[in-house]
């Protein structure tokens, strides 16, 4: 039985209350929100399947740089593995039966892509690259240009603003060639037609090249490929300058998720990257050169393959009468091409066709941009600003990118990186910068060419974590949808995005996931810190710091206690003290031997000129020599590293494992493997510690892995710009970014004071102190005064300031057990005021080759204020939100 109808009144009642955050993020409210023909999903077969049996290595991570890559199933992989285990391909430039079986094979792949692009080799030729960068640069190299000063019209390489960093690199091969490069805004492009050409003109035949992306790789835009036929025939002129117009296509990002049919659209050239629609082969382009255009394309150089006949001794040379072999210089990268074949076969089977991955990824794009449109703060104002030039109506104007920036309660934006790290703690993978797309950055976010230039000379460069300067970001956040993509993806972000900005009391969702996940059971509960050890460490001899002292700083030192030596302050250090304030001193001393691994605590510790003797020494690598850490590998803060300094050995425990040494010395009279290895992106020499030593870490992580220790006869040395805006040379170890690390007890405090409110439950200091992984501990009165210093002085040891420590994810490890807690990043970016600086990095500022350079617990610390400033209290969050 039908009930009683709505009223009007009812009806506008219930159309004005917003839907709570739980129905708004429902798979119902995602179904209603998808637009007609936009269907979710693949047919019969569900999206938690696909994703069970092709990318389970997935696990829990919601991974949202699809535009940055696509990911590979896994039935790719092992269906050309299995192609590789029964043919044998040989080189194509031969006769041989697997050469033969190789050359068809490509062939093969070359129609199968001309078949998706539903085109045929009468009017597309294959030529294939390392990626769509080869590509964009075989064009600018062959083309046919007149350049200035020739006696003829000369040629105009034009390109749309909102371009790859490849295209527009382009214009460094035509201004060689003295060809002017000319941008074009795309807005400017809709007023054209006014740039028509007199009639009197239209003849010339000078040959010029416009270059669009069919889809923005910054915004996700999709602009008409009805420009492809209006440029060639002359309807639309990027410019007014007489000549025929060739167009260059940048499909990469557009072919990802969308059919690109030629048979309709025709441009010139179109260039591709396979990894972008797969996954998997990387390193694997092609261009696609327009038959039409093809003859009139100049090569000089000529390489293996391309050379119908040459002589050596003779300037003579023919070239092969096909075009892809005239182009491909070398032997082609065959076995990766082969791989093509099932990378098409795969997507086919999975998803039916490109036309429905468009409509899937448009569905999540849609509902993702609709849901992150309406989130607001209690006050009003929008979580987020999104930059797009469309409404997400149609996937045939948008493509399934979202860009953004997230907003604070008064509108300001919220740091990338900042986002970024807390994203990272929630195990969202998204893309962060300006995405190699300068002209689209500038366009979206309102920077002129001087704020670019301004920026560089403050220190930031494209792909750095430098997000905010003077006020202003630098870049923005981009999530982007393949076809793997689910549902569950896009409820994942949305619902990070409304737990991180919006309280508790503003938001209920369905079901909350936890905040701490648990590791692995293989490592058992941790054991302590070794007090004995530590004890024995403070009371080693002043014969044995010398001997160190001569390893570390390639020195001599004369004895002198550290009791009898006294603070080198400089002539500009005034100790400032407020009333009744205590002296500042070093009440802890850690050392790190091993990166990434558990703490060594000592009252006093030798000093040299790469920072404390023995810290960030050793580091642990996976089978590729890259450097595990506690992001990838938490287990290692259960690694414990004790040094002896008597015995001369480091000794290694962990919970379940037998105690393990490796010699303090170097050169022990057996044969080490020397090796390269990198540390923020730092080349250092290193050599292995052997394989017994692997053996055990391997079997502890579960995972093959090896030791390795930086050599001392190899010198890793960075330019370190410190808070007197001054660059210094100094030697490093294994760390990060310098060579020491310090925090102040009376910031742990406040800190600690924000976060036992968040988690409801007791924190111990000394937890608190071991999260954060610094060198030296001071008692300063003060909580965050330390960052007004420029220098410090401890006993007779001189330090520079660098600047302040941006954290990461590694403080969410509870270093005693190895879980990760969300709650410590973020509670730290919400009371620092959206920013994740903790502690300040010091350099050595010199050291006194007369003394043994001791650092000791208890010794007093003399600061040196930064110019025309007073040590403060930082703001408190009310009067930082209130601006």
């Amino acid at each position: 039985m039908a009930g009683k109808p709505q009223s009007r009144a009812e009806l506008q009642q219930q159309q004005a209350a917003p839907p709570s955050w739980g129905e708004l993020l429902s798979f119902q409210s995602f179904q209603r929100m998808c637009p007609p023909g936009a269907g979710y999903g693949y047919g019969g077969g569900s999206m938690q399947g696909m994703r069970e049996s092709e990318f389970r290595r997935l696990g829990g991570m919601t991974y949202l740089d699809h535009a940055g890559t696509a990911l590979f199933p896994h039935s790719l992989l092992k269906e050309f593995t299995d192609d590789l285990s029964k043919n044998i391909y040989g080189n194509p430039h031969s006769q041989s039966i697997s050469s033969k079986l190789t050359y068809d094979t490509i062939e093969h792949v070359r129609y199968r892509i001309l078949q998706h692009f539903n085109t045929t080799a009468e009017d597309y030729t294959i030529i294939f690259t390392s990626g769509s960068t080869a590509a964009l640069k075989l064009v600018a190299e062959t083309f046919p240009w007149i350049p200035e000063g020739s006696g003829h019209p000369s040629s105009r390489f034009c390109y749309l603003t909102d371009s790859h960093t490849s295209v527009v690199g382009m214009r460094g091969i035509t201004a060689a060639m003295n060809v002017l490069s000319v941008p074009v805004k795309p807005k400017d492009i809709l007023l054209s037609e006014k740039n028509r050409v007199p009639a009197k003109e239209q003849n010339c035949m000078t040959p010029h090249v416009f270059c669009f992306p069919a889809q923005s790789n910054f915004s996700g835009t999709k602009y008409p490929l009805s420009w492809i036929q209006e440029i060639k025939s002359g309807k639309l002129c990027p410019i007014t300058t007489p000549g025929k117009w060739f167009v260059l296509l940048d499909a990469a990002s557009y072919v990802s998720t969308s059919p690109l049919d030629l048979t309709v659209h025709q441009p010139d050239f179109i260039p591709i990257s396979f990894y972008k629609i797969f996954g998997f082969p990387t390193g694997l382009g092609a261009l696609l050169v327009n038959n039409q255009i093809a003859p009139f394309l100049r090569k000089s150089y000529f390489g293996g393959g391309t050379a119908a006949a040459y002589l050596a001794g003779e300037e003579f040379y023919s070239p092969r009468p096909s075009v892809a072999e005239r182009f491909e210089d070398g032997t082609v990268s065959f076995l990766d091409i082969i791989a093509l074949k099932h990378g098409f076969d795969a997507l086919e089977r999975l998803t039916g066709g490109m036309e429905n991955i468009k409509h899937h990824t448009f569905a999540l794009s849609r509902y993702t941009y609709t849901v992150l449109s309406t989130l607001k703060y209690a006050n009003g104002a929008p979580i987020v600003r999104i930059y797009s030039d469309s409404d997400f109506s149609s996937p045939d104007v948008q493509g399934p990118i979202i860009n953004f920036n997230v907003l604070d309660e008064n509108g300001d934006v919220i740091g990338y990186s900042q986002v970024d790290k807390i994203a990272s703690l929630y195990n969202i993978h998204i893309r962060t910068g300006c995405f190699c797309n300068t002209g689209a950055c500038q366009q979206h976010l309102r920077l002129s060419n001087e704020d670019v230039k301004r920026n560089l000379q403050a220190g930031h460069v494209c792909g750095d974590d430098i997000d905010i300067i003077d006020g202003r970001p630098t870049g923005s956040m981009r999530i982007s949808f393949g076809y793997m993509s689910t549902f569950e993806d896009a409820q994942t972000f949305l619902k990070f995005i409304i737990a991180t900005r919006l309280s508790e009391s503003e938001f209920k969702f369905p079901s909350q996931t936890t905040t701490r996940e648990t590791i692995t059971q293989s490592v058992k509960s941790p054991i302590q810190n070794d007090h004995s050890a530590n004890n024995n460490a403070k009371k080693f001899s002043l014969k044995t710091i010398v001997s160190d002292m001569g390893h570390w700083n390639n020195s001599s030192a004369a004895l002198k206690t550290p009791e009898t030596s006294r603070a080198v302050v400089s002539e500009s250090a005034i100790p400032v003290y407020r009333s009744g304030s205590k002296p500042i001193t070093v009440t802890n001393v850690y050392l790190y031997p091993i990166k990434s691994c558990s703490a060594f605590e000592v009252s006093e510790w030798p000093v040299g000129n790469q920072g404390l003797l023995y810290d960030r020494s050793w580091m642990v690598v996976n089978q590729n020599g890259v450097c595990i850490s506690q992001k990838q590998e938490p287990r290692l803060c259960l690694v414990h590293p004790l040094i002896d300094l008597e015995q001369r050995i480091m000794v290694i425990k962990a919970e379940g494992m037998d105690p393990i040494s490796v010699p303090l010395e170097e050169n022990t009279g057996r044969e080490i493997q020397i090796g390269q290895s990198k540390v923020c992106a730092h080349r250092v020499q290193t050599y292995d510690c052997g394989e017994r030593i692997a053996e055990w870490f391997s079997e502890l992580l579960g995972r093959q892995c090896h030791l390795i220790r930086q050599s001392s006869d190899f010198k890793r040395n960075a330019n370190q710009k410190h808070e007197k805006g001054q660059a210094t040379t100094v030697s490093l170890s294994l760390v990060n970014e310098a060579q020491y690390l310090l925090i102040n007890t009376a910031s742990i405090l406040q800190l600690k004071e924000q976060i036992t409110e968040r988690l409801e439950e007791p924190l111990q200091t000394e937890e608190l102190i071991q999260r954060f992984r610094a060198n030296i501990v001071i008692s300063a009165t003060v909580s965050f005064e330390e960052e007004e210093w420029v220098e410090i002085s401890i006993g007779a040891l001189r330090f520079q300031v660098v600047g302040p420590c941006n954290r990461c994810q590694i403080i969410c490890i509870d270093p005693q057990t190895g879980q990760r807690n969300k709650e410590f990043l973020q509670t730290l970016s919400s009371t620092r005021g959206r920013k994740t600086n903790f502690g300040i990095y010091l350099m050595n500022q010199s050291l006194c080759s007369s003394l043994p350079n001791i650092l000791s617990v208890g010794s007093q610390v003399f600061p040196v204020l930064k110019e025309d400033r007073e040590i403060r209290s930082p703001l408190s969050n009310e009067e930082k939100t209130s601006g």
